[in-house]
């Protein structure tokens, strides 16, 4: 018995092997359903595949920039951080240093 397939359960999965689509002859001529072939279906489909498989690259890319802005800025706030801390330390020592010189010349 040979039976073929249907839309939901076609025969074969292979497009090259599946008949094309043609309009019924139940259309008019004209219709607004155009006909379609199969032959720029593989193109767009591997077009289709390798764009798939493409976006977890782009994805990890993009996280991966996002990381490395997060971890500069980072660095920059730390740097920051430790300037200040850096300020303070040498305007303390500063008046202390005039304050012994203040004292100094006193006596």
């Amino acid at each position: 018995m040979n039976v073929s397939g249907t839309i939901d359960r076609p025969s074969t999965h292979d497009p090259q092997k599946q008949a094309p689509m043609t309009s019924s002859t139940r259309e008019p001529s004209g219709s607004a359903t155009p006909v379609v072939s199969t032959m720029g279906a593989n193109a767009s489909r591997q077009n289709r595949t390798r764009e798939m498989q493409l976006i977890p690259e782009a994805l990890a890319r993009a996280h991966m920039d996002e990381r490395m802005r997060q971890a500069s800025a980072e660095s920059r706030a730390v740097r920051l951080v430790a300037a200040r801390r850096m300020q303070r330390r040498a305007e303390r020592v500063s008046m202390r240093a005039r304050r012994a010189l203040a004292m100094a010349v006193m006596q």
